[in-house]
C-alpha cells in the first residue's frame, strides 16, 4: 500500500493560508471551481485544525499514485489508523467513497451527493485581492496591476515580468489537448461580446478541425466548472448571450489586441456573480439586478458631456423595466448626476466593489 502510506505522510501544517471569504464549514464538502482558484489552499486550511496523524491526503493528479490501490485499499487503510478526514483531490469518482468523518472532495465535475455540501471556489475579488497584496501601498497600484494582471492568488506575488508567460501557462494547464486550448482561447477572445455558440464555432472550423458535438460539449464543461460564464439577456432566453471569464486577464495575456472596455466589463462581471443569483443583460445596459431594480454599466473614462446620448439610451431602458439605480463604474470618476426618478452614481471601480 506504497500510495497510500505516501500520501499519509504528507503535512501540510506549514502552509501559510491567506485569508478567504470561504471556508470548508461542514464536515463533507464537495468543491469545485476553475484552476488556480485557490480550492486546494482552501482544503489546506481545514486540514490545519487536525492533527497530521489523523488525516490522509490523496491527489488523483499525481502520477505517482496508484489509483487501484486507492480503491482496493482505502477502506481498511483508514480503519486501521483511524483516520478523521479523507481528502480527495482532483477526484472523477472512480469508485464508491468508503466511510469517514470528514470527507473533502475538489473536483472539475460538478456532483450533489446525500450529505454532502457543494462548494464553488471564485477567484479573488478585488477586497480580498487587496488583502493579499503586501507589494503594493496605495490603491492605485493595487488597482493596476489588478487589472492589468486579473484574480489568480498565486500570480500575486510572481515577479512582474514573470505574470504574463504565468497566466499562459495556467490556460494550457488547464487543457486537455491543443483542441481544448484553441476553444478556451477563443472564449477568452469575445469577453463581453455577443456571440452564439454557432458563431464561435464556425469561426473556430475556419482554422481547426473539430466537430459541433465536441465544441459543444466542451463548453458546457467550462461553463459547469465557472470557467466560463454565459450571461442571458433579460426575458429573452433565445437571445445571444455574453461571455465572460474566471479570470479578466486571459485576454491580455494570448493577444495583443487591446479591449479595455471588455476587460473592465468583465472585472465588474466577477465582483457580482458571488453576490447575485440573477444577473443579465439588457440594451445598452451592461448588468442588471431584478431583485434590486439595479442597473450597472461600465464606462471606463467617463465624461458626462460625451456620453449624454448614451445616458439618454440608458435612462429609456431604465423606465421600461422599472429600475430605479444605476451605478455607472469607471477607473477613477467620482461624481453625481442628478435626475429627477432616478437614482445616479458614478462611481471608481476600486470603491464601489469595497462599499
Amino acid at each position: 500500500m506504497k500510495t497510500l502510506e505516501n500520501c499519509y505522510e504528507l503535512n501540510f501544517s506549514k502552509i501559510n493560508f491567506m485569508e478567504r471569504k470561504i471556508r470548508i464549514t461542514h464536515p463533507k464538502t464537495i468543491i469545485t471551481g476553475a484552476s488556480k482558484t485557490g480550492k486546494s489552499y482552501l482544503i489546506y486550511d481545514f486540514l490545519s485544525n487536525f492533527k497530521t496523524k489523523d488525516y490522509i491526503y490523496i491527489d488523483f493528479k499525481d502520477s505517482r499514485n496508484d489509483i487501484e490501490e486507492v480503491s482496493n485499499n482505502l477502506d481498511v487503510f483508514l480503519r486501521q489508523n483511524e483516520i478523521k478526514v479523507l481528502v480527495l483531490e482532483n477526484f472523477s469518482f472512480e469508485f464508491n467513497l468508503p466511510y469517514c468523518d470528514n470527507i473533502i472532495i475538489s473536483t472539475n465535475i460538478p456532483k450533489v451527493l446525500r450529505g454532502f455540501k457543494n462548494v464553488t471556489v471564485s477567484a479573488l475579488d478585488f477586497e480580498e485581492y487587496l488583502l493579499q497584496d503586501i507589494r503594493h501601498q496605495n490603491i492605485t497600484q493595487s488597482f493596476n496591476n489588478f487589472f492589468k494582471y486579473g484574480n489568480l492568488p498565486e500570480v500575486i506575488n510572481i515577479d512582474e515580468h514573470k505574470k504574463v508567460q504565468r497566466l499562459q501557462e495556467i490556460i494550457k494547464l488547464q487543457a486537455l489537448n491543443d483542441t481544448q486550448f484553441e476553444i478556451l482561447k477563443l472564449l477568452f477572445e469575445n469577453i463581453d461580446e455577443k456571440k452564439s455558440l454557432y458563431q464561435l464555432f464556425t469561426t473556430l472550423k475556419s482554422k481547426i478541425k473539430i466537430s459541433k458535438d465536441k465544441f459543444y460539449e466542451t463548453c458546457k464543461i467550462l461553463e459547469n466548472n465557472k470557467t466560463i460564464y454565459f450571461l442571458q439577456k433579460y426575458n429573452q432566453e433565445k437571445a445571444t448571450k455574453k461571455i465572460y471569464s474566471y479570470n479578466h486577464s486571459f485576454l491580455n495575456a494570448i493577444s495583443h489586441n487591446k479591449k479595455f472596455k471588455n476587460e473592465f466589463a468583465n472585472m465588474i462581471f466577477l465582483e457580482l456573480v458571488d453576490k447575485y443569483k440573477e444577473i443579465y443583460y439588457l440594451d445598452n445596459i451592461d448588468f442588471y439586478i431584478k431583485s434590486k431594480k439595479l442597473a450597472i454599466v461600465g464606462i471606463p473614462f467617463f465624461n458626462t458631456f460625451l456620453v449624454k446620448a448614451t445616458l439618454k439610451k440608458i435612462y429609456k431602458i431604465m423606465e421600461e423595466h422599472e429600475i430605479k439605480e444605476l451605478n455607472i463604474i469607471t477607473v477613477s470618476n467620482d461624481e453625481k448626476i442628478n435626475h429627477p426618478n432616478l437614482r445616479i452614481n458614478v462611481i471608481p471601480f476600486y470603491e464601489w466593489a469595497l462599499s
